[in-house]
């Protein structure tokens, strides 16, 4: 558990599993052609936290166009993975790799038509070590079984509605956000508890640099809008410090468009502001391997406390802490985030968790966007800001669409730079 509190970033909007739908525009062949569409589908990843390793065992992807369809009902269209492929998400964070960070598990036929319901099928644990699906923590060697509840071992259920048309070809992609989607519980085992999101397929974004001599520090970039809504999180690559934040929405450019926030162990965050990415198929460059991003030193303390969810049921919430600033002339923005663990008491207290979150109190450096690089980093007018933080919470209980939004007392700016500080509150619906 201290290894999971201790390491614990978001990435971010770090972490669990995404869908992008995309229908590539074949088109049929002319003549009336009733020939079937086809599917494929690819599986990608968004860095977690606390962990070196998050496996799972796919067997099969299905479709069905009743979105209340059983599992045992007529109609499923099946990829099936023979022999099943166990497959470490942790490998499939970087996109700058040559597979862009995607791993396909097949196509099929598929008629023509509309669908509404997909389901990703997991191999259950048998036995082990190892194990079919499993986490390793991170700094440590040892393989956790991964508890895989009977739902999705019948297959994680997808509600989302995409149309084949004849002779067309839809591609899916499936991205696991583990950080979001794996949780702690009470007895020290870990559950799994799907989070999906839609996006694009279409291969858009941001590219960059950092300096490689910040490689092995833990570095995480990414993409935020509203305050410190992290929407697309990556690690650059391990070797020549490239990143490439991929699949954004262009339509939240030009008017708001992204920040890039970049933030390594021991040193300042860096934030550019205000990046655009206007359209679907747009990769706009922030830096280059020339003149790459670098971080400032600094100091680091911790924010932390207990949140304790009011009146659960059980402890199958996923609480989600993130440590905000929000700087001069700029934005708000996340700068670190965690799926809070159970806080384990003896006798064990349902609702309370834990978080531990290491912030610099160095000054952020903040830079505009610019067409002309490099674009520059400056912390001049950041000096009352620095160490300054806001810890915000919220939370949802696996199996009900309840949300818990409201904090008690509300979230308030907490200076950490004379020392570590303790915040400790209370979620309600």
């Amino acid at each position: 558990m201290n290894k999971l509190k201790n390491h614990s970033t978001l990435l971010t909007g770090l972490m669990g599993f995404l869908l992008a739908v995309f229908v590539a525009g074949c088109g049929s062949d002319g003549g009336g052609s009733t020939q079937p569409g086809v599917l494929g589908v690819s599986m990608t990843d968004a860095p977690a936290c606390g962990f070196d390793a998050v496996n799972v065992t796919v067997s099969k992807v299905r479709v069905h166009q009743s979105d209340n369809a059983s599992e045992n009902a007529a109609g499923w269209t099946d990829i099936t993975l023979n022999p099943p492929r166990k497959i470490n998400l942790l490998d499939l964070n970087d996109p700058t790799q040559p597979n862009r960070a995607l791993e396909s598990l097949g196509e099929t036929p598929l008629e023509a038509g509309h669908y509404t319901q997909l389901r990703l099928v997991l191999v259950p644990n048998s036995g082990g070590p190892p194990f079919a699906n499993s986490v390793v923590l991170s700094g440590t060697t040892n393989e956790i079984a991964l508890d895989t509840p009977s739902a999705v071992q019948s297959g994680i259920k997808l509600i989302h509605q995409f149309t084949v048309g004849f002779g067309q070809r839809v591609d899916l992609l499936l991205d696991f956000d583990a950080c979001k989607s794996i949780v702690q519980t009470g007895n020290g085992t870990y559950k799994l508890k799907p989070v999906i999101k839609v996006i694009p397929f279409v291969l858009n974004g941001i590219e960059g640099f950092v300096d490689t001599n910040l490689l092995g520090s833990n570095v995480v970039v990414s993409a935020q809008v509203n305050n410190g809504e992290i929407v697309r999180a990556t690690v650059p690559n391990t070797v020549t410090g490239k990143f490439f934040l991929a699949h954004l929405d262009p339509t939240n450019c030009p008017t708001t468009c992204y920040d890039v926030v970049i933030t390594a162990d021991g040193r300042a965050t860096a934030v550019i502001a205000a990046v655009p990415v206007p359209t679907s198929t747009s990769v706009t460059i922030i830096s280059t391997s020339v003149t790459p991003f670098t971080l400032q030193t600094s100091i680091s303390q911790s924010a932390n406390g207990t949140v304790t969810l009011s009146n659960p049921a059980t402890d199958d919430g996923t609480v989600l802490v993130a440590a905000k600033q929000t700087l001069n002339g700029g934005p708000t923005v996340t700068v670190k985030s965690q799926v809070a663990p159970v806080l384990t008491t003896t006798p064990l207290i349902i609702g309370d968790y834990s978080y531990n979150l290491t912030l610099p109190i160095g000054a952020p450096w903040l830079g505009q966007y610019s067409t002309t690089l490099p674009i520059a980093l400056t912390a001049a007018a950041q000096s009352a800001v620095a160490g300054v933080y806001t810890v915000q919470g919220s939370a949802t209980v696996f199996g009900t669409p309840t949300v818990y939004a409201t904090q008690t007392p509300p979230p308030s700016p907490v200076n950490i730079t004379g020392g570590s500080a303790t915040q400790n509150f209370t979620l309600t619906p």
